[in-house]
C-alpha cells in the first residue's frame, strides 16, 4: 500500500513486512501488548479494566513520549488480522469492558477490516490527536469512543516537541470530527462511558500558559455536558528528553499542577484530573508482548 493515513501524507510504500515513511511501520499490523489496563479514566477502566491494544509505530515522535520503546524504538510482533481480532476476544472474555486501540492511526486499514464484523463492548480511538480527516470519516460507525489528545495550541511547540508544525490545525479539526461522529457522552447503569470524547492534556513543566489555552478552546468549542476533558499531570522525564531538552528536564511542579486543576474548575469543564502523584514509571505499561507473543506469528 502507498499509505496517507495520517496528516503527514508521504504516500510511503508499506509491504507485509517493510515501511517507509515517517512511521516507518509495514502494513501488516505489529503490536507490543494486548492486556487489561486500570489506569484509563473511570468510565473506561471501570471495575474490571480497558482491554488495552498496543500498535508500535506513531505518526507523532514526542521527544517525552512515555511509550518511546514502541512509538521511537518500533518495538513489538508482527501479527495477522486474525490474530488482533482473537487478543480482542481474549481480552472481552478476561472482563475487559471495552477494547481500547492505542495509537491506531497508521494502522486503520487494519482495525477497519476487523471491525467489519462488529465487537460486542464499546471501541476505543486512542490517539495523540494528530488525524486526517478522511481517515477518522472511514471510521465513522465503527468506533464508539474518542480519547485523544489536545498537546497543544501553539504550533512552535509542536514542532519542537512533536516534529508536527501542523498540530493544532489537525488536532482541532479531528476532535470536531469526533464530535460529530458520536455525539455527546453516553454512559450505561454502571456509569461506564458507551458512546463520546474525552479529550486529554499533559501538562508540561513551564507550559500552564499551553494547559490553559488548551482547556480554553475545549471550553468555547463545546457546550457544557458535550465532551469530558482528562488533565493529566503524570508527566516524568523521558525518552529524548534528558538529553536534549533541558526545559523539560524536571517534574511537573505540584503548584503548576495545582493551578491548572483550579483553572479547569473555574472553567466549569467536566472531567477529571490527575494528582502529581500519578507521575511515576510503575504507571508505564510493560510492553514486553504481553497477550501478543504466545500466539504471533
Amino acid at each position: 500500500m502507498r499509505c496517507d493515513l495520517c496528516p503527514r501524507m508521504c504516500h510511503a510504500l508499506r509491504t507485509d513486512t517493510v515501511g517507509e515513511g515517517f512511521c516507518g511501520m509495514p502494513e501488516r499490523p505489529v503490536l507490543a501488548r494486548g492486556a487489561l489496563h486500570m489506569w484509563e479514566e473511570p468510565p473506561i477502566s471501570g471495575s474490571r479494566g480497558s482491554g488495552t491494544v498496543f500498535f508500535s509505530g506513531c505518526p507523532l515522535q514526542c521527544v517525552f513520549c512515555q511509550n518511546d520503546q514502541i512509538s521511537r524504538e518500533r518495538f513489538g510482533a508482527p501479527v495477522t488480522v486474525e490474530r488482533v481480532r482473537a487478543i480482542c476476544y481474549e481480552l472481552i472474555e478476561q472482563g475487559a469492558h471495552n477494547i481500547n486501540f492505542v495509537t491506531p492511526t497508521h494502522y486503520a486499514h487494519i482495525i477497519r477490516q476487523l471491525l467489519e464484523e462488529p465487537l460486542p463492548v464499546p471501541v476505543v480511538w486512542n490517539t495523540g490527536g494528530y488525524e486526517r480527516l478522511e481517515t477518522l470519516r472511514a471510521m465513522e460507525g465503527k468506533v464508539d469512543i474518542y480519547l485523544p489528545d489536545l498537546k497543544y495550541m501553539d504550533n512552535d511547540d509542536a514542532l519542537r516537541y512533536s516534529g508536527a508544525g501542523d498540530y493544532v490545525q489537525r488536532a482541532t479539526e479531528a476532535i470536531r470530527e469526533m464530535v460529530r461522529q458520536v455525539g455527546p457522552c453516553q454512559f450505561d447503569e454502571d456509569g461506564l462511558l458507551k458512546k463520546g470524547v474525552i479529550i486529554r492534556h499533559l501538562i508540561l513543566p513551564g507550559k500552564l500558559a499551553g494547559a490553559r489555552a488548551v482547556m480554553d478552546w475545549v471550553w468555547e468549542s463545546f457546550p457544557k455536558g458535550t465532551v469530558l476533558f482528562s488533565l493529566m499531570s503524570q508527566y516524568i522525564p523521558w525518552g529524548r528528553v534528558p538529553g536534549e531538552f533541558p526545559e523539560l528536564n524536571r517534574p511537573l511542579r505540584k503548584g503548576e499542577s495545582r493551578a491548572a486543576r483550579q483553572y479547569m474548575e473555574n472553567l466549569g469543564l467536566e472531567g477529571f484530573a490527575q494528582q502529581t502523584e500519578s507521575a511515576q514509571s510503575q504507571y508505564i505499561p510493560p510492553f514486553d508482548l504481553t497477550g501478543v507473543e504466545e500466539e504471533a506469528k
